[in-house]
C-alpha cells in the first residue's frame, strides 16, 4: 500500500509518529487493571408476613 518513499516524507513520518503512538496507548491501556464494583456493604434480611 505505502512504499519506502512515502515514509521518507514528513507525511509518512508524521503517521509513523501516529501509529506508534496508537501502539504505546494500547499496550498501556491492556496494563489498567478492571476490578469489579463492590457489593452492597449494606444488605438487609427480608422478612415476608404471611
Amino acid at each position: 500500500m505505502y512504499d519506502r518513499r512515502f515514509f521518507a516524507t514528513r507525511l509518512g513520518r508524521a503517521a509513523l509518529v501516529s501509529i506508534g503512538a496508537m501502539v504505546i496507548f494500547v499496550g498501556f491501556s491492556s496494563q489498567i487493571a478492571v476490578t469489579e464494583p463492590l457489593p452492597t456493604l449494606a444488605i438487609h434480611p427480608q422478612v415476608e408476613l404471611a
